[in-house]
């Protein structure tokens, strides 16, 4: 039961974002090259991505998971302050792998106490292996196979259509794989999950168990964002620069989900397969150039415009029987705004398709009455749709309603059922007519004596033996 109101729980939350995102979508043009292999922009505020890259090409996520970790545990494990005993046989097994340089081991030791939020945080801020391994195999019942069965199943309810996971870690795997739309989508349900946002973002987190025996040194236990965009100075920092999360795979390059904040804008950038080292083989950061250089993008050229103005008049719809004017206009009922690129003419938005509810009206129409709707497109793809209502009154004409009336009469089921009606009473009448002439008929004729008594005379009465007729 448990189970069923937490899935419950997590589909109404789920909801808001799975309706909305990816419904708007426009991909401006980039004036940067990106060098990641893969890209999602999203403004966050709207739910609106505004720029795409081989956003549904499948790529190695690494600890990107982890994000699907954090949301497995935050919606099955409510008691997130309870203390859990560090055991290293959960995850020794991955101290020898073949790209051992993907994993990141922060220093969790053997018998160490922390809370479950601890390790969340370990997790996010520093890709902790300890971290999430022990967190898949508390929250699966001492089974972290159970706890990637619950990773798939939330991925499915989440309709990540391409997106497996294998394992909790981020641990290469050529069956574990993603995209950059299935996490731009992932990450905006986790952000409305209790506690995810907060984790995620945070730069700075010191343990709440000092764990004194194996650190001694309590100044140094504290765990640092892998994301160099929130420091306060170096080459990397980007002013409003949030979270979420960065992974390095050998194989795969880098992979950054990234939140900024700026003049009450918020935006989230995906990029996946960054190069791990430029032309000469140095060492590069390129994914987190890339998000600086779509942020600033997004940030200088963006802004809320008026795409289509409450009094701009989208067409006409014929009137019958109108007083004057046959015809009336229309407009939008409500002014359409929308994030848009400075680069990019609002002229060249379309607002041709549009969708009567009737195709004809007939007088009366009152002012602001619902007409039909207009749907806004640009390079194809749908902006939005507004409902549009009339401009004006437009009266009825008295003249021309009584002329339609009489025509519409003749037309009407009630004249043919009164004709029937009519047509049936006649035949009635006729019939009776014909039955009462027949009848008349009949009672008019004579009698035939076919049933008479035949008269004899007395003599021959006598000579039978009768007597006369007197005498009886």
């Amino acid at each position: 039961m448990k189970r069923v109101l937490s899935l419950l729980s997590a589909l109404v939350i789920a909801l808001p974002f799975l309706g909305s995102f990816g419904a708007k979508a426009v991909n401006f043009p980039l004036n940067t090259t990106i060098m990641s292999e893969s890209a999602v922009l999203l403004n966050l505020d709207t739910n609106t991505v505004i720029h795409r890259k081989n956003s549904d090409r499948r790529q190695a996520p690494g600890p990107l998971v982890n994000i699907m970790t954090a949301v497995v545990c935050l919606e099955n494990y409510k008691t997130l302050s309870q203390q859990i005993t560090i055991d290293s046989s959960v995850y020794e097994h991955l101290y020898n792998i073949e790209y051992p340089e993907d994993l990141i081991f922060i220093g969790i030791e053997d018998g160490d106490v922390l809370t479950m939020t601890d390790l969340l945080y370990a997790m996010m801020l520093r890709s902790s292996v300890e971290a999430s391994e022990t967190i898949a195999y508390t929250v699966g019942d001492k089974d972290t196979s159970k706890f990637v069965e619950m990773m798939n199943e939330k991925a499915a309810e989440l309709g990540l259509i391409d997106t497996h996971f294998t394992n909790a870690t981020g641990m290469y795997d050529k069956d574990q794989y993603t995209t950059a739309d299935d996490m731009a989508k992932l990450t905006v349900y986790a952000l409305g999950v209790p506690g995810f946002e907060k984790i995620a973002t945070t730069y700075t987190y010191t343990p709440s168990l000092p764990n004194i025996k194996n650190h001694p040194d309590q100044e140094e236990w504290y765990w640092t964002h892998s994301n160099i965009m929130m420091e306060p100075e170096g080459d990397y920092t980007y002013n409003g620069a949030k979270g979420i999360k960065t992974a390095n795979l050998e194989v795969a390059g880098r992979n950054s989900i990234i939140m900024a904040s700026r003049d009450g804008n918020k935006y989230l950038s995906v990029l996946m397969k960054s190069p791990l080292n430029d032309e000469r083989g140095e060492i590069t950061f390129y994914h987190l150039t890339d998000a600086k250089a779509l942020f600033n993008w997004a940030f200088n050229h963006f802004s809320y415009q008026v795409i289509l103005a409450d009094t701009a008049e989208v067409g006409e719809l014929p009137v019958e029987l109108a007083e004057g004017n046959d015809y009336v206009l229309v407009r939008p009922k409500e002014e359409f705004t929308l994030l848009w690129y400075d680069g990019v003419d609002i002229s060249t938005i379309s607002r041709d398709k549009v969708v009567w509810y009737k195709n004809t009206l007939q007088a009366p129409v009152v002012k602001g009455q619902p007409l039909g709707t207009v749907t806004l497109e640009y390079s194809g793809e749908e902006l939005g749709t507004v409902e549009i209502v009339a401009v004006s009154n437009v009266e009825r004409s008295t003249s021309k309603y009584n002329i339609y009336a009489a025509k519409m009469f003749t037309k009407s089921r009630w004249f043919h059922k009164a004709l029937l009606i009519s047509f049936l009473l006649c035949a009635i009448y006729i019939m009776l007519c014909v039955y009462s002439y027949i009848v008349f008929k009949s009672k008019s004729k004579p009698m035939k004596p076919i049933y008479a008594v035949p008269k004899v005379d007395d003599k021959a009465r006598r000579r039978r033996g009768l007597p006369p007729e007197d005498d009886e």
